[in-house]
């Protein structure tokens, strides 16, 4: 089960902690094909190619493996899909839900990047 983006697909619990242990900067947009996430994901197939030194992934949230993202203490109390995570050498350094801009994304990236 992945998302139809042209992005990275994370799909199990062990590409996860895979990815962000190998990567220093990543970003995981998990969620669903639906209004509020749908842009998110294309603003972050747009910005791939101006953040080469971040890592851009999508995760679907009703994979059951997503409870990697789902249970994060950076996420609890979210509400509204998209839940977007952002890791520094493996640790969180900044989690959104719900739709994005492109200039609350680039905000994050070059604050936490």
């Amino acid at each position: 089960m992945v998302l139809n983006t042209n992005l990275e697909h994370v799909k199990t619990e062990a590409e996860y902690k895979k990815i962000i242990s190998e990567n220093e900067n990543v970003m995981i947009c998990c969620g669903r094909m639906g209004p509020m996430c749908v842009p998110v994901y294309a603003d972050m197939e747009d910005l791939r190619n101006d953040y080469k030194n971040i890592k851009f992934y999508d995760m679907l949230f009703d994979n059951p493996e997503a409870h990697v993202i789902r249970n994060l203490p950076e996420c609890r109390g979210f509400m509204g899909l998209p839940f977007t995570v952002y890791y520094k050498n493996g640790k969180v350094v900044k989690a959104t839900s719900s739709l994005q801009s492109r200039e609350e994304i680039t905000d994050i990236l070059n604050s936490v990047f």
